[in-house]
């Protein structure tokens, strides 16, 4: 199993881009988006425990992509860490943590996702540096 790293700079406070993770209005501009793709579902239940589904209509894809998770840690505004999983790809849960470290008016989001398994390695780095990117547009 691979673990990956994907970090990016912010031109925003860290209480801003840590937020839109976990609000739907947001996160269905950027989160599990494709180029081509319209979230078609956002249902966010921010809080541990608390569980996430995102829909993706891809027509490329030949429908919805469906990704799901729970949140395990939600400490405003240093770090979130949830599970993540696409079962219609691979139902294997993953990790995801993210940490949010404020730089004067600015943030860096290191992005740690743990559990992928080696043929979607390279993929899921490619995914999460196209969201991460698709954030700070959204933000902006």
């Amino acid at each position: 199993m691979a673990e990956l790293t994907v970090t990016h700079r912010y031109p925003f406070a860290a209480e801003k881009v840590f937020d839109a993770w976990l609000d739907p209005k947001i996160a269905s501009r950027f989160l599990f988006t494709a180029p081509g793709g319209e979230i078609v579902r956002c249902d966010i239940d921010a809080r541990p425990g608390g569980r996430f589904t995102i829909v993706d209509r891809r027509e490329d894809m030949g429908g919805d992509v469906v990704h799901v998770g729970e949140y395990l840690e939600i400490d405003r505004p240093r770090r979130l860490v949830f599970t993540f999983a696409v079962p219609q790809f691979d139902a294997a849960d993953t990790t995801v943590a993210l940490t949010f470290a404020a730089d004067g008016d600015s943030c860096v989001v290191t992005l740690h996702h743990t559990g992928v398994s080696e043929e979607w390695a390279k993929s899921t780095v490619e995914g999460w540096t196209m969201i991460l990117a698709g954030l700070d547009a959204s933000l902006g």
